[in-house]
């Protein structure tokens, strides 16, 4: 029986992993594909990737071991392969197609030859015409700078195989002595201490046996003017910014070589304590502010910006930039305006409103006949419980039964008084009430009333007080 058992579970393990296997199955190549692909330069290419799994498996494209993604504007991964448009020759290299499921994984692998568009296929299929790979930095071809400066020249190239580069001067190759204190290395041509002789038309030569592109540069050296720098343009500015908020003053020097450039703020009366080290300029007094680098723009003009952040109230006033050189300086001033912040707000007292002289009359009567009121209903209520309460020793306290209610909080005074008035009736006359009870009643007397029957009725009016 335990046999039995064991060969059941065995042929039902047996049966699930059969399938599993024949369900579910790791990825595979469908079909043959020719993993060296060439194309022309500027065409477009589709490599395929013809897998197969399931679950259907997750496709990841990379080139030369980096992961093909969205940002590379001219490649498009497809269900089935890979897109590149207006193929460049940097897009030769290895490419690999990764599909992976659950269950195991698969590489498809490319090679990608890019060749010009007019090279035959099989003599060239290795070799790749240069291409300047940043041409970005060589819009500028007319460069004029001043004597004793500096100007570097870049013609950055790629191809296969790497292709040599060759600089010249007006179309004869460049020596060291032409070159001067200027380095070569194998992209950029830096030229040093420009002097007039630099003047001309230099031109990269970039060519490996795919093909030769070249670039010309002129460079134009000036010869020195004995001038101060000038400020150019309208900066610095008048400027306004919140309190705690960031602003900048900018200033554009032009001069022959490069300046100082320095920026100074006027130190008010008050405000001499809180910097250690001052100068004075005429009659006022400046204080001389942390200065950041100095740009050289292409238009031979140089550029110096001075941040202020978290700006406080000391922070304005008037700002000077300040450019010199050996031949003089020029400045330009300009104001800062710091708008208060809810922190530096002075505190709001409360503003109560004056009392008014002329109150509503319906105000001025009714606030003292209610206390007259208030005031009154009360000393009624307590002359009433004084009055209903006998002194101890009168003959009504020493009457058990005649104890004044009011001594019992839940009677009224009207049950007292009905009481007491029967109690006069009892005991016949007036005489015995005025004795026993001084303070209780006004006056007694008797009516006689005759009908018109014959009958007459006689009944007594007792008054009371309370």
């Amino acid at each position: 029986q335990m046999l039995n058992i064991h060969s059941f579970f065995f042929l039902t393990f047996a049966l699930l992993v059969f399938i599993s296997g024949y369900i579910c199955r790791p990825p595979r190549v469908s079909e043959k594909v020719a993993h060296r692909q060439t194309v022309r330069l500027g065409s477009a290419i589709k490599l395929p990737c013809p897998v197969e799994g399931d679950p259907p498996p997750l496709i990841m494209w990379t080139k030369d071991g980096r992961n093909i993604h969205s940002g590379w504007i001219r490649f498009r991964i497809l269900r089935m392969g890979l897109k590149i448009k207006e193929v460049e020759a940097d897009d030769t290299g290895t490419y690999i197609c990764k599909a992976t499921n659950g269950f195991g994984s698969v590489n498809v692998n490319y090679t990608l030859i890019v060749i010009g568009k007019y090279e035959i296929p099989f003599i060239l299929w290795s070799l790749v015409r240069p291409r300047f790979t940043q041409p970005a930095k060589m819009r500028k071809r007319v460069i004029a700078r001043p004597v004793g400066s500096s100007v570097r020249l870049k013609c950055t190239a790629s191809g296969t195989p790497r292709p040599d580069i060759v600089w010249l001067k007006d179309d004869q190759p460049l020596t060291e002595r032409e070159v001067g204190e200027g380095r070569q290395n194998r992209w950029t041509l830096t030229l040093k201490n420009l002097t007039p002789a630099h003047s001309g038309r230099y031109t990269c030569r970039v060519s490996n046996r795919a093909g030769e592109i070249n670039a010309t540069y002129k460079v134009e050296v000036i010869q020195r003017t004995n001038s101060k720098p000038v400020l150019t343009g309208t900066h610095p500015l008048n400027t306004t910014v919140d309190y705690g908020g960031t602003t900048s003053f900018q200033c554009k020097v032009r001069s022959d070589v490069k300046p100082v450039i320095q920026w100074l703020k006027r130190v008010e009366t008050n405000e001499e304590s809180r910097y250690n080290s001052t100068i004075e300029v005429g009659d006022h007094r400046f204080v001389v502010l942390p200065t950041g680098d100095v740009w050289s723009r292409p238009d031979g003009s140089y550029l110096n910006k001075l941040l202020i952040t978290r700006a406080k109230e000391e922070d304005a006033g008037m700002y000077i930039c300040l450019g010199a050189n050996t031949m003089g300086y020029s400045f330009r001033s300009a104001f800062l305006t710091v708008l208060p912040g809810e922190d530096t707000k002075p505190p709001i007292m409360p503003v109560f409103p004056a009392a008014s002289n002329s109150l509503p009359w319906p105000v001025i009567i009714g606030i003292p006949a209610g206390i007259v009121f208030i005031f009154g209903t009360v000393l009624l209520w307590f002359c009433q419980s004084r009055k209903q309460c006998p002194p101890p020793g009168s003959p009504a306290a020493a009457i058990p039964h005649r104890v004044p209610p009011c001594r019992e909080r839940e009677r009224s005074c009207a049950e007292y008084l009905a009481q007491q008035q029967q109690l006069l009736l009892n005991q016949g006359g007036a005489a015995i009430s005025a004795k026993i009870y001084p303070k209780i009643y006004t006056d007694i007397h008797t009516h006689t009333h005759s009908h018109v029957d014959g009958k007459v009725h006689q009944h007594q009016h007792i008054h009371f007080q309370c």
